[in-house]
């Protein structure tokens, strides 16, 4: 075991990647000599050279189209979208090729992309380098789409997101690159939880939370604090946003019958949406309230000042709970 932030266990899952496969290629704008932006790609030209690890021009739909190209050559392209906000030019290449390829052509051509994207608020950036554009990719068949929120799971999730022969857009919360924590360096893909498992990262019997990406440190908080007022919430972390885990959802819900979704996205049409829709579905019976949304708001991502009141935080979270316990004091404002 080894400690190492968020940031240096995904370049240690790129090398891992890398050294496994050589068909396992890097494209990007500055991930060669920089090592891209967030360092993520530090010492992997030097290592593996400029055939397979290359420096892009500033044009992501050129971007993801060559990658395209790549995978239908056999390779399994690793691509870094800079910030969130820069991948809305390559939206169609993404939607329009990447998810319908393997569909289009019966099985015959396979898809093993990647797509890197650094992801969310909360590091006081400007405009278009705070988005969560996550719902859009969702929402789009023939993607998986997966959220990491520590080093152990980055380092394992982007190891089997190259692997995989699907197309993986891969979201890595970008104010954790920091954030240390144990990385298995010598774990084997073939003993690793499968990718698309949720995880239950703390017990608990009265209230279920789901979240993913920076969030969840953000609900160990939230339930944390709770232990104090002799509430105990069970914290799931859901990992995979496409498919989602919903036996493991359901399991939760069956067991507290109180369910919360917190994530730092838009509420209109967000994943926690749809994930309440998929529990009532499944789990109706067991409710003993109706499941709460906690987001953000829905707005355009605010300047930088402004942060701290758009990004859902632990009062937000504590309110949720109260409310669907039905206890006192909770804030006025509609659905948190």
């Amino acid at each position: 075991m080894a400690e190492m932030t968020l940031g240096k266990a995904l370049g240690a899952g790129l090398r891992r990647a890398m050294q496994d496969d050589e068909k396992v290629v890097l494209l990007g704008e500055d991930i060669g000599k920089l090592g891209g932006v967030f360092r993520i790609t530090d010492g992997l030209l030097d290592e593996f050279g400029a055939q397979r690890v290359i420096d892009t021009p500033l044009a992501e739909s050129g971007i993801v189209g060559t990658a395209v190209g790549l995978a239908f050559r056999g390779y399994r392209p690793v691509v870094e979208i800079q910030f969130d906000g820069f991948v809305y030019p390559a939206f169609d290449q993404i939607v329009a090729q990447v998810a319908k390829l393997h569909y289009r052509t019966q099985g015959r051509v396979k898809m093993p992309l990647t797509i890197r994207i650094p992801w969310a608020g909360g590091i006081g950036a400007a405009e278009h380098h705070s988005e969560s554009p996550e719902a859009y990719f969702v929402h789009t068949a023939g993607l998986r789409v997966v959220a990491v929120s520590n080093p152990a799971d980055a380092y394992r999730s982007l190891r089997q997101a190259i692997a995989s022969d699907d197309p993986v857009i891969f979201f890595e919360p970008k104010r954790l690159y920091h954030h240390k924590g144990e990385v298995d360096l010598d774990a084997s893909l073939a003993d690793a939880p499968p990718m698309g498992l949720a995880s239950v990262v703390r017990a608990g019997r009265d209230v279920s939370l789901i979240t993913y990406g920076a969030m969840v440190g953000t609900a160990l908080q939230a339930a944390e604090a709770a232990e104090d007022e002799g509430v105990s919430i069970e914290v799931i972390d859901l990992r995979s946003l496409s498919p989602v885990d919903y036996d493991s959802v359901a399991a939760s819900v069956r067991k507290t019958g109180r369910v919360v979704v917190a994530h730092e996205a838009s509420r209109e049409a967000g994943v926690a949406a749809e994930v309440i829709a998929s529990i009532t579905e499944r789990c109706f019976e067991y409710l003993e309230s109706a499941p709460l949304r906690v987001t953000g708001h829905d707005i355009p991502y605010p300047p930088a000042k402004l942060e701290k009141f758009h990004l859902p935080d632990l009062d937000r979270l504590l309110d949720a709970v109260d409310r669907v316990l039905d206890r006192p004091n909770s804030l006025t404002e509609v659905d948190a």
